[in-house]
């Protein structure tokens, strides 16, 4: 769903930017407002992002290979960080120097009705896109609010669309303000302004979008509520009496890996053993589909081991062992 979803709200938001970006050039060239430039070169910015996360998702889907056992999942990670690039330096930057240029230099709008003709159709298409952005991240929110649904999320096309067409319509409104502040007193340095608060807008929505996907990217573990369902399937109170520990881990979107070392009774044999972990495995699947890739190690579960607390130093992320030096 996550996927589909998140193609859907690309789409629509590709077709919007290019027609957006076409008005913003033509509206630039009649009446030469840099708000205008700035906002075009915001909307290819947007399609050219568009594109990437297209990329990004069907080079995904590629099939695991020996070099990549795991398979290309975090693909989709990867080229929302590009975005996160893309945004800030094309977008961004661009606009916060063009604006400074418009301000040191200004100049009158000529042929208002170019302007603001191309932003009332610009506030309109991103209100259609941001409006098919929020349908399809409403299937996959829940109860999360807007902000938890974007640190939490693990596909990253939705937040991104999301973020991307926020920004947009706060940045249209900017622009129609610097334009018409610009009509209004006869000086263009108004003009320059809207353009500097467009480009401080989306280098702020760029350095939330890094953040974000930086994390994905390094490894997130799986929610609390689906790691308590692989917990509950896992343990059956029978053949698997606890979990010793567990680490979860997104190989992409819609991939988890689970590794855990689960109690079994010390007088079960090894086909018994084999047999549990098994079953296990086909609950875990069931419980939580996304659980592609499984590893459970069977031990004695011991409350004397346990009540020493976790080893650092045989955990993912602990210091590394000290070895004296004579």
């Amino acid at each position: 769903m996550s996927a589909s979803g998140g193609t859907r709200a690309i789409v629509a938001a590709l077709g919007a930017n290019l027609a957006i970006a076409v008005s913003k050039f033509v509206a630039f060239a009649f009446s030469g407002s840099s708000s205008m430039l700035a906002e075009g070169v915001h909307s290819m910015a947007d399609s050219g992002n568009q594109f990437l996360l297209l990329i990004g998702g069907k080079r995904a889907q590629r099939e695991a290979t020996p070099q990549h056992p795991f398979g290309y999942g975090r693909e989709r990670y990867i080229y929302a960080f590009l975005v996160s690039i893309v945004l800030f330096s094309v977008g961004g930057m661009f606009a916060i120097y063009e604006g400074y240029e418009k301000i040191t230099h200004p100049h009158a709008i000529e042929h208002w009705y170019w302007p603001v003709g191309v932003l009332a159709f610009a506030i309109l298409a991103e209100g259609f896109s941001f409006r098919t952005a929020i349908k399809e991240s409403n299937q996959l929110r829940g109860t999360l609010s807007w902000a938890q649904f974007i640190r939490r999320a693990k596909a990253p096309e939705l937040p991104v669309v999301l973020l991307e067409d926020f920004g947009a319509l706060i940045g249209l409104l900017l622009a129609l303000g610097g334009v018409g502040l610009a009509l209004l007193t006869g000086d263009g340095v108004w003009d320059g302004i809207g353009t500097v608060c467009i480009g401080v807008l989306l280098v702020l929505i760029a350095l939330v979008l890094a953040a974000e996907t930086k994390s994905l990217l390094l490894g997130e573990a799986a929610g609390a509520d689906v790691i308590q369902q692989i917990e509950r399937a896992t343990v059956d109170g029978e053949t698997v009496t606890r979990i010793i520990h567990m680490r979860t881990l997104h190989l992409g979107p819609e991939e988890l890996l689970v590794a855990a070392k689960i109690a079994v009774r010390h007088d079960d044999t090894a086909t018994e053993v084999a047999a549990a972990i098994d079953a296990a495995e086909a609950r875990v699947r069931a419980a939580v589909p996304i659980a592609r890739v499984i590893y459970l190690e069977p031990d004695i579960y011991s409350e004397t081991e346990a009540a020493k607390g976790p080893d650092r130093e045989a955990t993912p992320g602990g210091p590394a062992p000290h070895s004296d030096s004579h």
